[in-house]
């Protein structure tokens, strides 16, 4: 069942998704060379606890920190720790998430640790987002929810190939629905599969988490011995994007965005919804 929100309620989740987009400022000014990842976690603790708010990460399924650190090869769920130091010229994606009165926000972005990155690797993180933002573009009302994912993939196979050959878009992960919980009915792909159909129709009080995960070379992912981290099977590196998006009456409102989405959304000739908390 997929759940449908009230404008009230999406207020309550709009409140969770500005703790995330606050986790997130801190963070990037965070994750320089010399940090460790666990700096990043206690970072992300302070400002959750700094809201009133609680974590949705963790305790998850066992998970055992704040945040999810990704670097380099890492996808998704990279746990942090002491010992994982960023050097100049690293990537490292993090996923962060919130709850405020039951409500939850989830989204991710990826970040450049230092200087001096590869050309191929700041176009990765560009199409990731973009691609990301191309999904959210595609969340209307009567659309399926194939649409978002054939907008996300389509714009990913739009973009002049890396040097590395291809981009892989990953098949293991992918978006969700986000309300009362963190990971809900639907799944979305960041792909078009025949298999799964067209999906739900998209209608005002649908809530979804976007969240294209991209590399430079397969699709294809394997898991540590700790059953969550995540890292690609050829070893190159992948950015992860992610926003929690209310679906309303007057249009999408990215939820984890500091200004709605408004800016990015104008992009494709879209006004965003009112801030409910304005």
């Amino acid at each position: 069942m997929v759940q449908i929100k009230t404008p009230e309620q999406i207020a309550k989740m709009r409140e969770a998704g500005l703790v995330v987009a606050a986790i997130h400022a801190a963070t990037r000014e965070a994750a320089v060379p010399g940090a460790t990842t666990k700096d990043l976690d206690q970072v992300a603790r302070k400002v959750i606890a700094d809201h009133g708010a609680k974590s949705n990460f963790l305790g998850y399924g066992g998970f055992p920190a704040t945040i999810c650190t990704s670097v380099n090869e890492v996808v998704v769920h990279g746990i942090p720790d002491d010992k994982t130091v960023l050097k100049d010229g690293d990537i490292i994606s993090i996923d962060a998430g919130a709850i405020v009165d039951g409500w939850h926000g989830d989204a991710a972005y990826t970040a450049f640790v230092g200087t001096g990155h590869a050309p191929e690797l700041v176009e990765l993180s560009r199409v990731t987002e973009e691609s990301m933002w191309a999904g959210i573009a595609a969340m209307k009302v009567n659309n399926r929810l194939v649409d978002i994912s054939k907008a996300i993939e389509s714009y990913i196979r739009r973009q002049p190939r890396p040097a590395t050959g291809k981009y892989g878009i990953i098949e293991d992960y992918g978006g969700h629905g986000i309300g009362t919980e963190m990971h809900m009915d639907p799944h979305l792909l960041n792909y078009v599969s025949r298999k799964r159909g067209k999906g739900i129709k998209l209608v005002p009080g649908v809530c979804l988490a976007i969240e294209p995960m991209v590399s430079l070379g397969t699709a294809q992912t394997e898991v540590l011995s700790d059953d969550w981290t995540v890292l690609t099977t050829d070893g190159t590196w992948s950015s992860h994007w992610e926003h929690s998006i209310a679906l309303t009456e007057q249009g999408p409102l990215v939820l984890t965005a500091p200004d709605c989405g408004r800016a990015k959304l104008a992009e494709y000739g879209i006004e965003a919804a009112p801030d409910p908390l304005v």
